[in-house]
């Protein structure tokens, strides 16, 4: 990036049947680059419902000069999606300075796009910044993460007040950070990304088909050393899991098995993948026992068959040297 230019942004926005709501984030965003040099490309993953055509037409009509609509021709997931649109570069061919990502149930507050930019453009190093995330009720999400380990799966698994406060530095979700702060990795529905990490580490991993592969991608960056910023003052509205509907899953879908298979093996190896396994399933049985102990029900809204699924899936996987699951073919 030369200095004494204004540097570019690519913003990302993947839209799977959701139209409309991907025009009212389209919105959002195109009033945050107004100061900013660069476009947006809107990459429909290979919806099959008019929701190409809707948002193509409604871009025409309304004049957006900056605004590309393409279609990815394959749903490859979350990741092949962003990778589709990243490699279009901007309208002119260039490659942008920043890739911004952003869900199509997302939507910018006012300086949400700057503030992140701004913060990249005075520290080279920040290779990945994401700022707060709210939903429609106020309440904050979680968005800045570690990175799963062993201990975190015993402990995601077992959830008790003791085991919890001994491993509270493995919990995965980490308390909101009031200032900015450097963590492990960060939600992808409002992501700003440099280029040159990018052209360094390559793109996401599509094998993923949904879910860990911005866990992925950042553990790639912190190992070739890039760091990711998780930056309050930026803010988003964010509806969340609107494309997968994953508040309504009554079963985990076989893809979410297999990314987090893959992350570890892939990351960490096949021994380690099995002991990260080993490790839910004992903090698992430690809270069932519990619970038969206390006389309690099973945790709400925990999905049907986790635990039989997850074992019978990672048991395969393992054996095989390789995750198994339904990508990229689902569409949920």
């Amino acid at each position: 990036m030369n200095p004494t230019l204004q540097p570019t942004v690519l913003t990302v926005l993947l839209n799977f049947r959701t139209p409309d709501m991907t025009l009212q984030a389209l919105e959002a965003v195109l009033r945050e680059m107004q100061d900013l040099a660069g476009a947006v490309t809107v990459v429909d993953n290979d919806s099959g419902d008019g929701s190409f055509e809707k948002i193509r037409d409604t871009v025409r009509a309304r004049e957006w000069q900056r605004v590309r609509v393409l279609q990815s021709g394959h749903n490859g997931g979350y990741g092949a999606g962003n990778n589709f649109g990243i490699r279009q570069g901007l309208p002119d061919g260039s490659a942008p300075d920043f890739v911004y990502l952003l869900n199509s149930d997302a939507f910018p507050e006012p300086g949400c796009l700057s503030i992140l930019l701004d913060h990249m453009v005075r520290h080279p190093r920040v290779g990945f910044a994401g700022g707060r995330t709210h939903g429609q009720d106020g309440v904050l999400h979680n968005t800045a993460f570690r990175f799963p380990t062993v201990f975190s799966e015993f402990e995601g698994a077992v959830a008790t007040g003791p085991f919890s406060r001994l491993l509270k530095k493995y919990i995965v979700a980490m308390p909101t950070p009031e200032d900015v702060q450097e963590v492990d990795w960060l939600a992808g529905a409002s992501l700003m990304v440099r280029r040159q990490t990018l052209d360094e580490i390559g793109l996401f991993d599509e094998r993923y088909f949904l879910y860990f592969e911005e866990t992925d991608l950042c553990l790639r960056a912190r190992r070739a050393g890039w760091s990711s910023m998780y930056v309050p003052q930026s803010q988003v509205m964010h509806i969340g899991s609107v494309t997968t509907g994953m508040r309504t899953w009554r079963r985990m879908p076989s893809y979410w098995f297999d990314s987090r298979l893959r992350y570890f093996m892939k990351n960490h190896g096949v021994l380690y993948a099995a002991a990260a396994t080993l490790a839910h399933v004992t903090g698992a049985l430690l809270l069932r026992l519990r619970h038969l102990v206390n006389r309690r029900s099973r945790r709400e809204n925990a999905p049907e068959h986790f635990l039989r699924d997850l074992v019978s899936h990672d048991l395969r996987g393992l054996w095989q040297r390789e995750p198994l699951g339904e990508q990229p073919g689902a569409k949920s």
